[in-house]
């Protein structure tokens, strides 16, 4: 069976040909120390972040969208392709999504870790070219396509014609650069020590970009953190609110803000013609943060939407090629 792989820093889905997406978890791999051996892997597996005894690491095996841990990363592959498709499996093509930033050596390893795995070929696609195919972009036509991805570990901004991306910035910036700026500032605001998962619940509850018009009673909200003092190591709780919270956010935002200008300063002036007609796609998880479609057009005097479903735009871009190799081929011949 054919199967695409959006091969994330935070989550992994896998798309099964004539199936869609049948499998979407954490890119997480729980091991024992000195074994290596996978005890858990995915959803299960992230539940122990933070909460391990010495004897067990939560990995992630993947870091800014490249693999960082190439065992890992290949056990993982094969726990989720076995879930995926259960019973026997013959060896199977795989498309696999790969940020457009990678360097060869960087290919070679997700190459090398799918065949490990269990893949018979495999193709790699550019994450912004399978999140345009999968926002349902024109990417085929003579007509300026921007597309702005921000997953876990990367932020990808294309600008897509004829098939083939024409100018991208690629930058690792993404929602762990989100959550990591907001432990940063609860530790130097508050003197307050959190783990990832927590900085995560702060985000999905109060985190934006921009006040977002309408939404006074989400501007009052409050979030009540616990953690570990950093003097004195007692427990302790601190209120955040929205303000802060956006105001915490800002240097990763303004970082993706800068690569979208960048983006459109070195595109050819027909296609940025075309782009301020029809707009920038948002995509990803990182679509999802309030306000940032409203500030990434206050800043570009651009139209700016969220796709449809930005978290599996990826996955569904990908799913396509799968579903229609002389279209994969297309666009690989483009690029």
């Amino acid at each position: 069976m054919d199967i695409g792989i959006d091969l994330g820093t935070a989550n992994t889905l896998l798309y099964a040909r004539g199936q869609g997406i049948v499998l979407n978890e954490p890119s997480v791999v729980a091991v024992k120390e000195g074994s290596r051996a996978a005890l858990a892997v995915g959803t299960e597996a992230k539940q122990t972040i933070g909460r391990t005894p010495g004897s067990i690491t939560a990995i992630r095996p993947l870091k800014d969208g490249v693999i960082s841990d190439y065992e890992a990363a290949e056990e993982m592959i094969r726990a989720f392709v076995r879930r995926a498709v259960p019973g026997r499996r013959p060896r199977t093509r795989m498309v696999v999504c790969v940020p457009s930033g990678v360097t060869p050596v960087e290919r070679r390893a997700i190459v090398h870790a799918a065949q490990r795995a269990g893949a018979r070929q495999v193709h790699l696609i550019e994450e912004p070219m399978a999140a345009a195919i999968g926002a349902g972009l024109p990417v085929e036509e003579p007509r300026g396509s921007m597309v702005v991805d921000i997953g876990g570990g990367t932020a990808e901004v294309a600008v897509i014609s004829l098939g083939g991306i024409v100018t991208s910035q690629s930058l690792r910036v993404g929602g762990d650069r989100f959550d990591t700026a907001i432990t940063d500032h609860v530790r130097r605001e508050h003197a307050l020590l959190i783990g990832e998962r927590t900085a995560e619940d702060i985000k999905v509850a109060i985190g934006s970009a921009w006040p977002v018009p309408g939404e006074d009673a989400f501007e009052m909200r409050t979030f009540a953190v616990r953690g570990r003092e950093k003097v004195g190591g007692l427990p302790k709780t601190v209120d955040l609110t929205v303000a802060e919270v956006r105001a915490a956010l800002d240097e990763p935002v303004e970082a993706i803000v800068e690569a979208v200008k960048a983006t459109l300063e070195e595109c050819p002036p027909e296609l940025s013609g075309d782009v301020m007609e029809h707009g920038i796609v948002l995509t990803g998880g990182g679509a999802l943060l309030p306000g940032l479609d409203l500030r990434l057009s206050a800043s570009t005097g651009i139209p700016v939407t969220v796709a449809e479903q930005p978290l599996d735009s990826v996955a569904m871009g990908c799913g396509r090629c799968v579903e229609d190799f002389d279209a994969l081929a297309r666009v690989m011949s483009a690029a």
